[in-house]
Order: C-alpha cells, then sequence, then structure tokens
C-alpha cells in the first residue's frame, strides 16, 4: 500500500511553475539529456516540501534502447529526476555546502507503476533531517495520472568540483 502524499496536489496550480527551466538551470547542475527536471511548481520552505515535475517525452535518450517496443522509463532515471528535485532544494536553500549534491543513500525505494514517454511525471519531496552542510534527507513521492509510481527516501550530500586523488599508501 502505497504511504499518503506528502502534499495536497489540488491544491497546485501547475500550469503556474514557480520556478520554469530557465530557473532551475540557476540553480542545479544537470543540462541536456542529463537534465530531468522540468519545472518546479510549488515549495513551502516552513514545511520543507516542494513539488516539481518532469514531463516524460518520446525523445528520451533512454526510449530506444529500454525495453525497445515498450518503452518503460529506467528506475534509476526516476530516481534522478527526484534527486534533482531535492537537489534543487538544497541548493536553493543552502541545505548543504559543497558545489554539487549528490546521492549518499536511497531507502525503501518502491517503484508501484511504469512511467512511459508521453506523460507528467509529478514528483514531491519533503526534506526530513538536515545535518547543517553536511547532509539532507528526503522522503520523496512520484505521481502519474492520480496514482503513486514509485516512493523512497534518499540522503543528500554535498560535493565538491575540486578532486582530490587518494594519496599513495
Amino acid at each position: 500500500m502505497p504511504p499518503p502524499l506528502l502534499m495536497d496536489l489540488n491544491q497546485i496550480d501547475f500550469d503556474r511553475p514557480a520556478y520554469d527551466i530557465n530557473a532551475i538551470r540557476q540553480v542545479n547542475p544537470q543540462r541536456g539529456a542529463m537534465e530531468h527536471l522540468t519545472a518546479v511548481v510549488h515549495v513551502i520552505p516552513e514545511k520543507h516540501t516542494l513539488c516539481g515535475y518532469k514531463d516524460v517525452t518520446d525523445k528520451e535518450f533512454w526510449i530506444e534502447g529500454h525495453m525497445p517496443g515498450f518503452p518503460l522509463m529506467p528506475g534509476v532515471i526516476m530516481c534522478e529526476c527526484i534527486a534533482q528535485l531535492a537537489g534543487f532544494y538544497a541548493r536553493k536553500y543552502k541545505l548543504l555546502a559543497g558545489d554539487f549534491v549528490g546521492f549518499g543513500g536511497m531507502n525503501e525505494v518502491r517503484f508501484r507503476a511504469p512511467v512511459f514517454p508521453n506523460c507528467r511525471l509529478i514528483l514531491i519531496a519533503q526534506v526530513t533531517s538536515v545535518k547543517a552542510g553536511r547532509r539532507a534527507e528526503f522522503d520523496f513521492q512520484g505521481i502519474v495520472n492520480d496514482k503513486m509510481v514509485f516512493s523512497g527516501s534518499m540522503i543528500g550530500v554535498p560535493i565538491s568540483s575540486v578532486f582530490k586523488p587518494p594519496e599513495d599508501t
């Protein structure tokens, strides 16, 4: 059984995003085929909750090779979509230090229904814990046509753009 929704989607105007793709690009570093967030439609800072979406098109890079003849959005791409939403919040509201937000882990991820091209994948994330500058935890959900298609929790961690190779021992 899916968990209760983190946000009442009936209260959101999906036609008037709070942040469009250009505003997202001011915060998130992903570009080209790795951009998996179309808009952020609603943010409730006092509840550390936000909602966005990915418009899944028939031009996605994975369509030709992931289940040929039956294009099914890979679960890892769904996870990347929600990570970009959570990363947007973590960077916009300065929850983490570092140059980028990276995956620190995912827990209790459940894929409940397939996602196909030409649909809107609604994404909801809610901060559940923050260790200032070092770690942010989120619960998340993905919805298509009023049906929860995946859910779980994730950890975001700061990543520095300065690569430091391990020392020789």
